[in-house]
C-alpha cells in the first residue's frame, strides 16, 4: 500500500479559499477543510494551531487573488485608473463570497479607512493618476478616496445581491465620479 499524500500548508490554504469561494466564510472551519482534503483534522491542526490562524492565511490568499484580479492589465482601457475600479466591481460580481470575506467580515475590521487611504501599497495606483491628470499626490489620494467610496459601494451592493452587475452603467457612473473628483481637485 503506497503512503498517503502529505497534506501541505499550501493545500490547506487552497482548500480554505475554495470553501470560502463556493460556500462562504461561515463554512470555513477545520473539519470542512479536512473533509475537502479527505484527511483527518490532524494535518490541518498541525499547520494551523488555531482556527484564527487558518482564517488569517486564507484571508491573505484571498487578498492576493483579489489584488491580482483588479491589477491585471486591461490593454483596451482608456483610463487605467478607471479600469481598476471597474475590475473591483466585476470581482464583487464574479466572486461574491470572496468579496464579502475580504471586505465585509471581521477579518477586515482591523484596518481603518485612513490607514487604507494612506497605505504605500497605493503608490502604483496614485503615481500614474498624478501624471495622467496633472495633479499632486495629495490631490490624487483625495480623488482616489472619492472613487474608492463609489466603487466599494457599487461592489458591496452587487456582492449582497442588491443590484445587478451592468458594466456599461458602472463605467458611466464611475467616469462621472472620476471626472467630478478631478475637476474638484483642480479647482
Amino acid at each position: 500500500m503506497p503512503p498517503k499524500a502529505k497534506i501541505t500548508k499550501e493545500m490547506i490554504i487552497e482548500a480554505g479559499v475554495s470553501i470560502v469561494r463556493t460556500e462562504g466564510a461561515e463554512s470555513l472551519n477545520v473539519r470542512r477543510v479536512a473533509a475537502l482534503l479527505e484527511c483527518s483534522t490532524q494535518p490541518v491542526m498541525y499547520h494551523f494551531k488555531a482556527v484564527t490562524d487558518l482564517k488569517a492565511a486564507v484571508y491573505a490568499a484571498a487578498n492576493e487573488i483579489h489584488t491580482a484580479y483588479i491589477t491585471a492589465p486591461d490593454k483596451s482601457a482608456e483610463n487605467p485608473f478607471l479600469s481598476i475600479g471597474l475590475r473591483y466591481v466585476q470581482f464583487a460580481a464574479e466572486e461574491k463570497h470572496l468579496f464579502r470575506f475580504l471586505f465585509q467580515s471581521d477579518s477586515f475590521k482591523n484596518i481603518s479607512f485612513t490607514e487604507m487611504m494612506n497605505d504605500e501599497a497605493l503608490a502604483p495606483v496614485i503615481a500614474p493618476l498624478c501624471e495622467a491628470a496633472g495633479i499632486t499626490e495629495a490631490q490624487a489620494r483625495e480623488a482616489f478616496e472619492v472613487m474608492f467610496i463609489c466603487v466599494h459601494g457599487f461592489a458591496s451592493l452587487i456582492a449582497n445581491n442588491s443590484i445587478e452587475y451592468d458594466r456599461a452603467h458602472f463605467e458611466k457612473m464611475l467616469s462621472r465620479a472620476f471626472n467630478g473628483a478631478l475637476a474638484a481637485m483642480k479647482g
